[in-house]
C-alpha cells in the first residue's frame, strides 16, 4: 500500500475543471515532483490534500485513512505538512517563535495550563522550545544563533523560504507537500535548496510530493515525475522520459514539437 494516493479525485470552480480523474501515488521514501505549465492544477492538488478544497469527487488517502472530509489541523496532525508558493510565514514573530506555533497540533496543555502558565505547561514549551531549535539546526547556520531573536520580516527572501520549511518540518510530518521551493531563489540558492530537499527524505525521514518549475531541480531531487495539464495526468515516470513525451513538450511549448526539441529540462 502506496504512503499517499488520490483516486479519482475531481474539482470543478464553475465551469473550470481545475483537477480531473487524477490517480496519483506516492510510496513511502520516495521525492515525487508534480509539473506542468501554469493553471495546470498543481496547486489545486495541494489545496485538496490539505483540506483547504474539499473535491466535488475522489479518494485522497493517507496510510490508507481518507482525508476528504477532514480540516486542515486534523490533516497536519495525522502528519501532513505543506509550504506555500507565497510565503506564509509569521513576519512578525520571531524565528524561532515561527517554528515553535507550529507545534501546537502536538501539544497537549489546554488553555488555563497556558494562561496561568502550570508547571505541566513551561515544561511542555521547554520540549517545544528545543525542538524548534533542532529543526532550524537542520540548516545549519542560517536560521540559527542570533537570527532566532529576528523578526521574520527582516529575513532574506530565501531564509523565509527555509524558514518556512522549518515550520513544516516542526509538524513532524510523514509526507511533505512542497509548492515551488525555489521560486524567486538565485542559483546558488537554487542549488542549497536542491541539496536540503535530498537531505530532507534522507536525514529527515520525509516523504515528499513537490511542485517545481525549474526542470533543473526536477531532475536533481526527483525519483518519479507527473504532468499534468489541464488538471489531467499526462505523463508519469523518470525525469529524462517525462521531459522527452510528446504531449509535456506540447503543454509547456503550446505546439507540436519534435522528440527532444525545446524539452522542459
Amino acid at each position: 500500500m502506496p504512503l499517499f494516493e488520490t483516486r479519482g479525485l475531481t474539482k470543478n470552480f464553475g465551469g473550470l475543471m481545475a483537477v480531473f480523474d487524477l490517480d496519483l501515488q506516492v510510496e513511502e521514501g520516495e521525492i515525487v515532483s508534480l509539473i506542468g505549465p501554469n493553471g495546470a492544477g498543481k496547486t489545486t492538488v495541494f489545496n485538496l490534500v490539505t483540506g483547504l478544497y474539499r473535491p466535488d469527487k475522489g479518494d485522497i488517502l493517507f496510510e490508507g485513512r481518507n482525508l476528504v472530509g477532514l480540516q486542515p489541523h486534523e490533516i497536519t496532525t495525522l502528519g501532513v505538512a505543506r509550504t506555500f508558493q507565497t510565503l506564509r510565514i509569521f513576519t512578525n514573530m520571531t524565528v524561532l517563535e515561527n517554528v515553535m506555533v507550529a507545534q501546537h497540533c502536538r501539544t497537549k496543555a489546554g488553555m488555563w495550563p497556558a494562561i496561568f502558565r502550570l508547571p505541566g505547561f513551561r515544561r511542555e514549551e521547554k520540549k517545544i522550545r528545543q525542538k524548534a531549535i533542532e529543526r532550524l539546526s537542520f540548516f545549519g547556520t542560517r536560521l540559527v544563533g542570533y537570527r532566532f531573536d529576528q523578526l521574520a520580516y527582516s529575513l532574506s527572501f530565501a531564509n523565509r523560504r527555509r524558514l518556512e520549511v522549518a515550520r513544516a518540518m516542526a509538524t513532524d510530518p510523514k509526507l511533505l507537500l512542497l509548492d515551488e521551493p525555489t521560486a524567486g531563489m538565485n542559483p546558488h540558492e537554487t542549488q542549497e535548496m536542491t541539496g536540503l530537499i535530498g537531505r530532507l527524505r534522507d536525514e529527515a525521514g520525509c516523504t515528499i510530493l513537490c511542485i517545481e518549475h525549474d526542470m533543473k531541480v526536477v531532475q536533481g531531487i526527483s525519483d518519479r515525475v507527473v504532468a499534468l495539464d489541464y488538471g489531467q495526468k499526462i505523463a508519469e515516470g523518470p525525469h529524462d522520459e517525462v521531459a522527452d513525451n510528446e504531449r509535456v513538450i506540447e503543454a509547456y511549448l503550446g505546439r507540436k514539437a519534435k522528440r527532444g526539441e525545446d524539452a522542459p529540462r
